[in-house]
């Protein structure tokens, strides 16, 4: 493996491998590299030649107010993580090269990145929207890999790529949980034992709402958000940002559960701020589930 640091030699080197009729696959992270991240890894080994992890800690998608500075970072330990599963290169650029002096060019998906967590976090998706077609530009893979844990995320660049004729395939992979059911992702590491123990109710909360809609046949969203929040309001640790059922093309809020839907919730525990979500398939006439 080697780690590539500047953009530059990050172009040389894909032009290379392209040249020679290489296929790429890219998987971008911010670091903190867990088993969600190795999963993505694992897939991008199966699609292509050669796999790219890039390692950058994005500050254009940090409000003021957020976890910038103490955001976990350890490259080292990435590293190792990238060498055990075979990963080609390591691309860690510098903030100063990825955005240089007098940098002002954004990229932002209009509408889609105004809700949810660009409700939440205004600007967020600007900053990854931003970055992420650098680096698509930049490394030129074939392949790109997300996870469906950030679903938003991968919906809007999913647009973007469309809209923009990237020449890129989307890989969007399921999300890997804890045993119990937690998420995985790198801002765990922040959660005391006992907010630990308590954001196991993010998973609960949405099977509860997987629960409603494919085994009991509910189709009113109002009812599904509604107990969605009543599971949250069992856990006094927990305080919920939103819970939303949304079209997961256009992340538009839904009235009645009639194809498949995302269902997304935000919330704190202590000073740490989580997020999941689940898609949930209606029942087909007849009480069929859709496959």
């Amino acid at each position: 493996m080697e780690l590539i640091r500047r953009v530059s030699l990050m172009r040389e080197i894909s032009r290379e491998k392209r040249g020679r009729g290489k296929k790429i696959a890219l998987v971008p992270t911010m670091g903190a590299l867990h088993d969600g991240h190795l999963s993505l890894v694992r897939r991008a080994r199966d699609l292509a030649d050669i796999v790219v992890v890039s390692i950058f800690v994005n500050p254009t998608q940090f409000g003021p107010r957020e976890d910038y500075e103490r955001y976990p970072r350890d490259l080292a330990r990435d590293a190792d993580l990238c060498i055990a599963e075979g990963v080609d290169y390591v691309f860690a650029p510098e903030a100063n090269d990825m955005y240089p002096p007098g940098y002002r060019t954004w990229v932002e998906v209009e509408g889609l990145s105004s809700v949810l967590e660009g409700a939440s976090r205004p600007g967020h998706f600007r900053g990854v929207c931003t970055v992420v077609l650098k680096l698509l530009n930049i490394v030129r893979p074939h392949f790109a890999l997300f996870g469906q844990k950030d679903a938003q995320q991968a919906i809007i660049v999913r647009r973007m790529v469309r809209d923009l004729n990237v020449d890129v395939e989307l890989v969007v992979c399921e999300t890997v949980r804890q045993p119990d059911g937690l998420a995985l992702s790198s801002r765990n590491a922040y959660l005391s034992p006992e907010d630990r123990a308590a954001a196991t109710v993010l998973f609960r909360a949405l099977e509860r709402a997987r629960v409603l809609v494919e085994d009991e046949g509910e189709t009113d969203a109002a009812r599904v958000e509604r107990e969605v929040r009543e599971v949250l309001a069992g856990e006094p640790r927990v305080r919920v940002d939103y819970v939303a059922l949304v079209d997961e093309d256009d992340l538009q809020p839904v009235e009645r559960i009639e194809r498949p839907v995302l269902v997304a919730l935000a919330a704190w525990l202590g000073d740490t701020r989580l997020i999941d979500n689940v898609i949930v398939k209606p029942r087909k006439r007849g009480g069929e589930q859709p496959s």
